[in-house]
């Protein structure tokens, strides 16, 4: 638990000027941090980052992430999805080439690693774009929910939520955790509206909560299938990047689709 706080202290000292600050801070920090995720589901996956297949993958990955107007000096023609569609062609080829050391289904897991990664990571440097105020809201849904799951779980858990997945999650610390990402919404709404009216962004409120708890999911289907505790170990006492930002990864794009950003 020591290891645990120190650590949330000493990346909350570096993350929050960086989130204050924006622009193209978070850009490379957030590319950083989507190049250190691809590596650790290509670490999960048993197969090797410093590669061509690794460098394809990154390619792709980055095209997606980097914000638009910072691609502005390629040919119209030349988009960063059909550029992140060549680099998946590229993979396929390299499953030709490789004397079977890197299968379809390794191409598989490349190429679906850096879309859910490259546009996780995109819409968080979007989000910042958007406003602090926005980037704060949905950081602070995502928390209440991670802490209320927790808590409520701990506490009154009897059903189990995914049982083959996670099986310490359970649907009473789920309601929990939707429960206190509506109270902790609540409150900073007041003192931070956003576009839309209380009632509409509480509704969200649920939604983001949902869509993050399903991110937690399916980054604990990941290592269940391959067999590990955590996706890394880049940060001391809670794992690695997809660790900690599996639920953003999720929610984030969501933001999106209702048109927040």
């Amino acid at each position: 638990m020591k290891q645990r706080v120190i650590t949330a202290v000493v990346a909350l000292v570096f993350f929050i000027p960086v989130l204050y600050i924006g622009s193209w801070t978070l850009e490379i920090v957030a590319a950083a941090m989507g190049l250190v995720g691809l590596f650790e589901l290509f670490r999960m996956k048993g197969n090797s980052f410093f590669t061509i297949e690794g460098l394809l993958a990154s390619i792709g990955m980055l095209l997606l992430l980097v914000p638009t107007e910072r691609l502005s000096f390629l040919p119209s023609n030349y988009s960063p999805l059909y550029l992140f569609y060549i680099c998946g062609i590229l993979l396929l080829v390299c499953t030709v080439f490789s004397k079977n050391s890197f299968s379809f289904d390794d191409a598989g897991v490349a190429i679906l690693g850096a879309l859910y990664i490259g546009y996780g990571f995109h819409y968080f440097i979007a989000t910042r774009a958007a406003g602090l105020d926005l980037l704060m809201y949905i950081l602070f849904v995502v928390w209440a929910t991670d802490i209320g799951a927790y808590m409520f779980g701990r506490k009154i858990g009897k059903h189990k939520l995914a049982p083959a997945i996670s099986p310490n999650k359970t649907i009473e610390g789920s309601l929990g955790g939707i429960l206190s990402a509506l109270v902790v919404a609540a409150l900073y709404l007041t003192f931070y509206p956003q576009d839309y009216s209380m009632g509409i962004m509480l509704a969200l409120t649920v939604l983001f909560s949902i869509f993050g708890q399903l991110g937690d999911l399916v980054e604990s289907a990941f290592k269940r299938h391959y067999d590990v505790k955590d996706s890394g170990k880049i940060l001391p006492g809670h794992g690695g990047i997809l660790d900690r930002f599996d639920s953003l990864l999720f929610v984030l794009p969501m933001l999106h689709l209702v048109a927040l950003i």
